[in-house]
């Protein structure tokens, strides 16, 4: 607890052993008064002077303002007990309140713990000096040493290590790095020195960027939020005159049927109960909790939600738009098979990697990675690119030819089409054809489970746009369960495909790129969600929603933390309204009491609240 919410238990419990004894002892007339003001004011000092201060600066219509017309009109009227319990229960009500967003801002509070507090670079003599993080400038040689937090993005250009980046993507399995692998600020450096050159500055880095995003999102409010608003801005004038009006013309009406003096005392007791029953404290504290609690809960699990607009529009997508390569697929070509081979497969294999040994493309990368040994450039020697077709070259002497099929064809050499899909590199050896080796991108092993998961939610309709041939991606899509797919598109024709959807559907459109070249495409839907963003400046700033990893079922995650969210926030207006519009009823009936308007006011307030703080638990949806 905070010092402030101690100071508050502790006025709590002092007003409430002060009422106990003082309910059993024997007190008349002006004594009573006086007694009973002492645990009244040791409650409800601060709630009198912000009524006043409120009164002075033009706002006099709120909640601070109907408890102290309420209380003190009660003890005017001689109620000091109810006068005293209704502050009592109203603190205890704010005390609720006060720890509900303290916890919800301890969440978000948590993501903050990745600011770093200072950079280590190294001096003439090697001695490592501290400084801050916004003096550096790009390019600049840093060093991270075992549990220090990585202050700029950069590239690692010396030393191994894990990094945590649990704050940032909330994955719990630590991070392998090496010697050219990006490195995001952020992270935390678990084993390895490693020496890292900045890509940018200490504004431009991601964890700037996170932060400012999070500490941001209050200011875009949801039409829920907006609404409630609005309400309290007429619903708390209107209710303070019916108590105006149920307190002087009902006793003026009945005294003029009945001939007799007007009972004033009666019908104010009943406006003062009215007064307490309207408090919209339940409305105006639950709603905005609910989907702060939501963005905190969803910042715990690597889900960054720019404000409550996107939280609520989250909850209404029913088509979700994939791009393919980098969302749905890794991104990384690999060899998936070796076909008709007349060699062993990893012999075939070594002489491919051999041979492309000397080439950085992303095919030459497959197939070192398939190899997965050093690699012995001596052994290769009279190496030929041929444009467009592929390579040849000496490898241990033997001649070596691995490219398409029109390099096959060049060289005379039969060979044989795969029926698989995905990119073939067919392989002669000596001259003699020696088979195919098959390298295609890999599906991620969650994003068949995303997709049917999707459906679940509510999702009616899903398509995947793609650059790539239509034979892979309608391979990708039947075996994901994607509804449609639109190949062989440009960036702009993404664009321009989106906007047919959105044109012919009144539903709201979620699209899901990797955040690198989706950007105008994140920007145009309905909803913009960028996967895997780490470093990317385009799907921090175009997108709406932020997914810190690459899971597929981060989406899912999103999607459900935004429904029970707004279902926590529909349960919450349902009931507040609900119970006061009986209560005010019963009240001006008279058939309500007090201690019903306190239940009204203050039990609602404490049930709305511990019902919003329940959008913190994100953690198995």
């Amino acid at each position: 607890m905070t010092r402030k919410q101690k100071k508050g238990l502790f006025r709590i419990c002092l007003s409430a052993i002060l009422l106990i004894i003082l309910a059993f002892l024997p007190l008349e007339g002006m004594r009573k008064l006086i007694c009973y003001l002492v645990p009244y004011l040791i409650i409800g000092y601060d709630v009198l002077i912000k009524a006043v201060k409120g009164l002075f600066r033009g706002h006099p219509f709120d909640e601070n303002f109907l408890m102290a017309v309420a209380t003190v009109g009660a003890t005017v009227l001689g109620e000091y007990t109810e006068g005293a319990a209704v502050m009592l229960l109203y603190q205890i009500g704010e005390l609720f309140q006060s720890y509900a967003v303290g916890k919800s801002r301890k969440s978000i509070g948590s993501l903050m713990d990745i600011r770093p507090d200072y950079a280590n670079t190294e001096g003439p003599d090697g001695q490592l000096i501290r400084v801050s993080p916004a003096e550096l400038e790009p390019g600049t040689i840093i060093v991270v040493q075992p549990g220090e937090k990585v202050p700029l993005d950069g590239v690692v250009v010396s030393g191994t290590t894990s990094a945590d980046t649990h704050a940032l993507t909330g994955e719990s399995v630590p991070r392998n790095l090496r010697e050219g692998d990006e490195i995001v600020s952020g992270f935390i450096n678990l084993s390895g020195v490693v020496k890292i050159r900045t890509t940018c500055s200490f504004e431009e880095s991601t964890a700037s960027k996170i932060l400012d995003m999070v500490e941001n999102a209050s200011s875009k409010k949801s039409k829920s939020e907006a609404f409630i608003t609005r309400f309290a801005r007429v619903y708390t004038p209107a209710v303070c005159t019916a108590a105006l009006i149920l307190a002087v013309v009902p006793p003026i009406i009945s005294s003029l049927i009945s001939g007799l003096s007007p009972d004033f005392g009666k019908w104010i007791y009943r406006a003062l109960t009215f007064l307490v029953i309207s408090c919209p404290c339940a409305l105006v504290i639950s709603v905005p909790l609910s989907f702060f609690a939501g963005i905190g809960g969803g910042s715990k699990a690597g889900v960054l939600i720019k404000g409550s607009n996107y939280l609520e529009a989250l909850s209404d997508i029913k088509t979700v738009v994939f791009d393919k390569t980098g969302t749905m697929t890794c991104g990384v070509f690999e060899v998936s098979g070796v076909h008709h081979s007349t060699l062993e497969n990893s012999k075939i294999i070594e002489y491919a990697a051999l041979a492309e040994s000397y080439s950085g493309h992303p095919i030459s990368k497959s197939l070192q990675k398939a190899y997965g040994k050093p690699l012995d450039k001596s052994r290769v020697a009279n190496v030929s690119e041929i444009g467009g077709r592929g390579i040849t070259a000496e490898v241990d002497g033997v001649s070596v030819a691995l490219g398409n099929k029109g390099l096959m064809e060049e060289l005379k050499i039969p060979c044989l089409d795969c029926h698989c899909v995905g990119t073939v590199v067919h392989v002669a050896i000596d001259g003699e054809y020696a088979g195919h080796i098959l390298i295609s991108d890999i599906i991620k092993p969650d994003a068949e489970a995303a997709v049917r998961q999707l459906k679940a939610c509510g999702v009616t309709k899903t398509v995947m746009l793609t650059g790539d041939r239509r034979e892979v991606a309608e391979k990708v899509s039947a075996q994901l369960g994607i509804d449609t797919v639109y190949s062989e598109l440009l960036p702009g024709d993404k664009v321009m495909k989106v906007e047919e959807l959105l044109e012919n559907s009144k539903n709201k459109l979620a699209f899901v790129g990797d955040g690198i070249n989706d950007a105008p495409v994140l920007a145009r839907a309905d909803i913009g969600i960028a996967m895997g963003a780490l470093g990317s400046d385009a799907a921090i700033e175009a997108a709406d929603v932020v997914l810190m990893d690459d899971s597929p079922m981060k989406i899912v995650k999103a999607i459900r933390i935004s429904k029970k969210c707004i279902r926590i926030v529909k349960e919450n207006i349902a009931g507040a309204i609900g119970i006061k519009l009986i209560c005010l009823v019963l009240g001006a009936l008279g058939i309500a009491g007090m201690w019903l308007a306190i239940f009204a006011d203050v039990g609602v307030m404490i049930i709305a609240v511990l019902n919003a703080i329940r959008a913190l638990s994100v953690k198995n949806l």
